[in-house]
């Protein structure tokens, strides 16, 4: 999930939490990135918030080339919009937040920077049922749900990381990045995804240099293909979202949720079928690590309708469980 937990490092991954440098102030921030060519908005935010926490969902491990936080206190971010290639920047600027944009896609990023940093998410809507959760939510009072509102970005990164170790899928996605995407626009050295008839069309040999088994590329491919009406899926109630991006084979619950908590900012969206989250929930809420995912939904059932949320805190809070098993073991069929 988003924020889901490594055993390996014992931390939130796959975008859970990201480290924001505090930079050294507002006005020094905007006038050492400012660039010609930039588009700036300024939005001041109805409530806390860290951009860490928001944005940090999409950072698809260290070294991503579309992500990139800087000592200035920036967080920047790449993507494909549907008026082109644009890079990000934003940080916080007082109680407001500093933007700019480069590319084509300059104005959609700007135009939709509220919603990107958690403006339709409802936090108000989150009740604790648990002395750990509520514990963890009063901690975390910036934690907003982000939502991109573009779905085969997030697509392709989740079914990369499907069976493997995150460390197996951080590497593949750096290296499909960095060979089949482009440089990003702006000041940045970073890279904007592959479109989707690339994506399509990257023969089998670089997936197997990347480290990706056939099973997963081919799942891509056959999501690519249909990119557009995937891409409707960001517009759609929670359950005919899943519909729409389940109906590609290869895509299922694990993947579709993992996809929607960003695409779609999706607040009730948990994941099932992951290696370790039931036990980590289970053990934090009751102290039962075997729990399954049955036993898992049960538990979130209080949090109906805020179920993801609730996953976050819980595995932000990081109340895991001990050690028990050897790790699992590491691959790269790259090498074969």
């Amino acid at each position: 999930m988003a924020g889901r937990f490594d055993p390996l490092t014992r931390t939130a991954v796959r975008g859970g939490r990201t480290d924001v440098p505090p930079g050294r102030g507002a006005t020094a921030t905007a006038t050492a990135t400012a660039t010609a060519g930039a588009r700036e908005r300024r939005w001041t935010p109805d409530g806390p918030l860290d951009l860490g926490l928001t944005l940090g969902p999409l950072r698809r491990g260290p070294g991503d080339p579309t992500f990139r936080t800087t000592p200035d206190g920036s967080v920047w971010r790449t993507a494909r919009t549907p008026q082109g290639p644009a890079t990000l920047r934003v940080a916080r600027a007082g109680e407001q937040v500093h933007a700019e944009a480069w590319g084509p896609g300059a104005d959609w990023f700007l135009e939709q920077l509220p919603v990107l940093l958690g403006a339709g998410d409802d936090p108000a809507a989150f009740v604790p049922r648990h002395r750990l959760v509520h514990a963890s939510h009063r901690r975390r009072p910036g934690l907003r749900l982000t939502r991109t509102g573009m779905v085969l970005e997030s697509l392709v990164p989740t079914i990369l990381e499907q069976k493997v170790t995150a460390d197996e899928a951080y590497r593949a996605w750096r290296r499909l990045v960095r060979q089949h995407g482009e440089p990003a626009p702006g000041p940045q050295d970073l890279y904007v995804v592959p479109d989707a008839r690339t994506w399509a069309m990257i023969p089998s040999w670089d997936w197997h240099k990347a480290g990706v088994d056939a099973k997963r590329s081919a799942t891509i491919v056959r999501a690519a293909r249909v990119a557009n009406r995937l891409e409707e899926a960001a517009a759609m109630a929670p359950a005919e979202a899943v519909r729409r991006l389940e109906a590609v084979p290869g895509i299922g619950p694990w993947t579709s949720a993992e996809t929607l908590q960003r695409s779609n900012g999706d607040p009730d969206a948990v994941t099932t079928g992951d290696l370790h989250l039931p036990g980590i929930i289970g053990y934090a809420l009751v102290g039962d690590r075997d729990t399954d995912d049955d036993a898992m939904l049960e538990l979130l059932a209080p949090y109906a309708g805020q179920r993801h949320r609730a996953a976050r805190l819980i595995l932000l809070a990081g109340h895991t469980p001990p050690r028990r098993t050897p790790r699992m073991p590491r691959s790269d069929i790259g090498r074969l």
